[in-house]
């Protein structure tokens, strides 16, 4: 779902939403894109809103559903859905920032991003990897039951034919992944 126009007067910005299955290493490519990027302050990484709790090193702040819906009502967030049991917001300052002329990452849903093609303004990265792999990530990482991971496995059955308009494989090295993420948010803002 999104929310507000984002299309502004004069040279316009970009929103790229950044997708993937769980256990892709999404939020380890965008790290990685984000620190080779920080001196460029036309490629904006955005932070989340999410309703989980946060720890450490997080890349979002945690809010409740009802801290959500208020934001969302108010006109406080430019984007906002739901994935996995949890609801993820972005709020509307970022919309500033693209209409300005900015790149602004989003770490975002397949599911939601596979509604977003219709938006001119919006571009869609895939991280992949092999089933393999996914299980195995999810595993070592230790923050889901069991049950849970066979769940969020499953769950890529449902977006087998996601429209991205750049697809990165996260198999190897994580420099590779991120380096090719970095890649596009420049010839992005180019």
């Amino acid at each position: 779902m999104s929310m507000g126009d984002e299309r502004g007067g004069g040279k316009s910005g970009l929103w790229v939403f950044v997708c993937g299955p769980s256990g892709v290493g999404k939020d380890s490519v965008i790290n990685w894109a984000a620190q080779q990027l920080a001196s460029r302050r036309e490629i904006v990484f955005s932070r989340r809103l999410v309703t989980r709790p946060s720890f450490p090193g997080s890349d979002h702040e945690e809010v409740s559903r009802q801290q959500l819906a208020r934001k969302l009502g108010s006109g406080g967030l430019v984007w906002c859905w739901e994935a996995n049991g949890l609801h993820y917001g972005i709020e509307a300052h970022y919309a500033a920032q693209v209409n300005a002329g900015c790149v602004v990452v989003v770490n975002g849903s397949r599911e939601h991003a596979s509604g977003l093609h219709a938006v001119a303004q919006v571009r869609v990265v895939h991280v992949v990897a092999e089933p393999g792999k996914l299980a195995a990530r999810l595993e070592q990482r230790g923050r889901e039951a069991p049950q849970e991971v066979a769940r969020r496995l499953a769950r890529n059955a449902l977006f087998p034919d996601l429209q991205a308009d750049c697809t990165i494989v996260n198999e190897g090295a994580l420099q590779d992944a991120g380096q090719a993420l970095a890649d596009y948010l420049v010839a992005s803002a180019g």
